[in-house]
């Protein structure tokens, strides 16, 4: 049971040291030890589900002293419960199905193999995190995966766009990041409040915390702080507003990056981190509330950004932000458990439409929906696959995307109504832009200067095994093995019906409305809307905000600087000393007269003064 999850993390690991020293130059040997090693990893993972599954589970907690300072143990250990177990399946599984679509996807590339090792050494740090029983440990990760997620988007870093899309990234996580080392140190001095040793662990941090509010030695406002400092965190990671301003632009990086890192798992690492922390928001309602509604605003204002965009990836990406809103609220409605679930099903189906986009983009050589067209019957495994993640998307019975997602729904329909209209309302967008895709991408006329094909088994196996989960991951039983319960899903037949009269008519009205608009080439809706369109496409001025707000404190602070420098440095340090020495040696200068009884005179005043002090001393 060490051993195993010891395999799970560092499989990925040994195949980028050995990608790097012999391999970066092979390409079929790069790809083949870069797939080995995930494809173990998940082989391993689903081993220990199996374990779990059908032998006595309990969560194990195991790990080696890392730091041991006076008052300090960190470990490096493994916390293997079944929502790290659930979390390893996706990382691994999704992840083995990206690994071998990029075989064929990336073929040809002069970087494939840096294009490989980037990817082994990014599913080690997400399984990094996934596996960490303590803080420590999955901030050291939580960092890594910002890194490789850094190379892999800006991986074309010859193009301008690229290189500045990873910066964005990188830079955007670090100011959220900043929060979450401060949360994670005030964690480690609140678990001391009750007198006992100050600990990281994710296991002994609730009971110690729980007890010390019981007995009124830590205040339930702390609990509060602490929640809202992890979730600036998670805001980062799985891009919450107003955070989520990097991940658009992330889709430079190559279609299956996009597929397995914003969509899939780097995205989702801040969802996993709210679950495992959850007995830091479950002490605070006011915690909850704010993370439910920046989940729920999240929802609706990437759902409005998707119905603009015209780049296939593009849409995804906000339909990721959009759907990662959706966990948020869930956790914010006290449902980790229901957030993992969407999450889960979330995984295949948007995995599957980033890489269908992947086979789309692939064969007809632009990513513009308004070029492509005739996807449907020219690709049709790829039309038939993504049109079966988009019902999954949008949340149609009896598709995995209806059951997780009307889980959500229930959730805010008997908590709060407010958030449950606009989770409602986001889902009918959903539906609205998907069919506008589709139904340009797939079913327009044809307006590619391509030769669409679908492409060949290392491509087309990843989307049939993803459209298998797509479709039937809702009846795996996903909640009764989070909370070790067996049952059902239980359908709330108002919300159920809202929903997915909601869903059908944002598809009708899709299918409708750019029925005419596919063949004419030209979008209703900025005429329609108009200077709410372009506000909306203008994605609400976020960008000139955080743009007009990080100058106007590079600013500052270089002004700062600069008076600093000039006034104090050089002018008074540098230039003062000058005309002090100078002003000292003009004093002096005047004393050298060259005139014998000049300095007969100073030397009789001075003798005079020294025996007069002298005499004052003797008395």
């Amino acid at each position: 049971m060490v051993s195993g999850p010891t395999l799970i993390l560092f499989a990925p690991l040994v195949s980028c040291v050995f990608i790097c020293l012999f391999a970066l130059r092979r390409p079929r040997l790069a790809g083949f030890v870069s797939a080995a090693g995930i494809l173990l990893s998940f082989a391993l993972t689903a081993w220990l589900f199996w374990f779990h599954l059908h032998g006595s589970f309990l969560p194990i907690d195991t790990g080696r002293p890392w730091i041991q300072i006076s008052g300090l143990t960190v470990e490096f250990g493994y916390l293997i419960d079944r929502l790290s177990v659930l979390m390893l399946l996706v990382v691994t599984g999704v992840g083995s199905c990206i690994f071998l679509y990029s075989l064929e996807y990336m073929k040809g590339d002069n970087s494939y193999g840096r294009y490989f090792a980037s990817l082994s050494f990014f599913a080690f740090s997400m399984i990094g995190i996934v596996l960490a029983n303590n803080f420590v440990m999955l901030f050291v990760f939580w960092e890594l995966v910002a890194l490789s997620s850094y190379l892999l988007i800006g991986f074309w870093f010859e193009k301008p766009s690229a290189a500045d899309a990873g910066n964005k990234a990188f830079i955007v996580n670090r100011l959220a990041d900043f929060g979450l080392v401060i949360g994670i140190f005030y964690i480690w001095m609140l678990s001391g409040a009750g007198g006992g040793e100050r600990t990281f662990s994710f296991s002994a941090l609730p009971g110690i915390l729980a007890d010390a509010v019981s007995r009124g030695v830590l205040a339930p406002e702390a609990l509060l702080v602490a929640s809202l400092l992890v979730f600036s965190g998670v805001a980062g990671k799985s891009a919450q507003f107003p955070l989520y301003i990097w991940l658009p632009d992330a889709m430079e990086g190559p279609t299956p990056v996009s597929a397995l890192i914003h969509a899939a798992t780097m995205v989702a690492a801040g969802v996993f981190l709210l679950a495992r922390t959850f007995f830091l928001v479950a002490g605070s309602a006011q915690a909850l509330l704010v993370i439910a509604s920046i989940g729920a605003l999240t929802a609706l204002l990437a759902a409005l950004l998707a119905v603009t965009q015209d780049d296939i990836k593009k849409i995804l990406a906000y339909s990721t932000i959009s759907q990662l809103g959706y966990m948020v609220l869930a956790l914010g409605l006290g449902g980790p458990d229901t957030a993992m679930f969407h999450l889960t099903t979330h995984a295949f189906f948007k995995a599957l439409l980033f890489l269908g986009a992947g086979a789309l983009i692939h064969g007809m050589r632009t990513q513009d929906i308004w070029g492509m067209g005739g996807g449907l019957k020219r690709m049709p495994v790829t039309g038939w696959t993504f049109l079966i993640g988009t019902l999954a998307l949008c949340g149609v019975y009896p598709l995995s995307g209806f059951f997780s997602k009307d889980e959500i729904l229930t959730l805010a329909f008997r908590r709060e109504p407010a958030l449950f209209a606009a989770a409602l309302l986001t889902a009918g967008l959903t539906a609205f832009y998907m069919a506008r895709a589709c139904r340009i991408a797939l079913l327009g006329p044809e307006r590619h200067r391509g030769d669409p094909h679908d492409p060949g088994l290392l491509m087309k196996g990843p989307l049939l095994v993803l459209a298998f989960f797509a479709l039937g991951a809702g009846f795996i039983g996903i909640p009764a093995y989070l909370s070790g319960h067996p049952g059902g899903h239980h359908l709330d037949l108002t919300v159920a019906v809202s929903s997915t009269l909601t869903a059908l008519g944002g598809l009708a009205l899709g299918f409708w409305l750019y029925g005419p608009a596919a063949r004419s080439g030209k979008d209703p809706l900025p005429e329609t809307f108009g200077r709410v369109y372009s506000f909306v496409k203008k994605k609400y001025f976020l960008d000139e905000l955080f743009l007009g707000a990080a100058d106007f404190f590079r600013g500052g602070v270089a002004r700062l600087f600069w008076w600093f420098d000039w006034s104090v440095i050089i002018g008074l340090g540098v230039n003062g000393s000058a005309r002090l020495t100078t002003a000292a040696g003009s004093i002096v200068r005047r004393a050298q007269t060259g005139q014998v009884q000049h300095y007969a005179a100073v030397f009789g005043f001075g003798a005079v003064i020294i025996v007069w002090l002298m005499t004052g001393l003797l008395r």
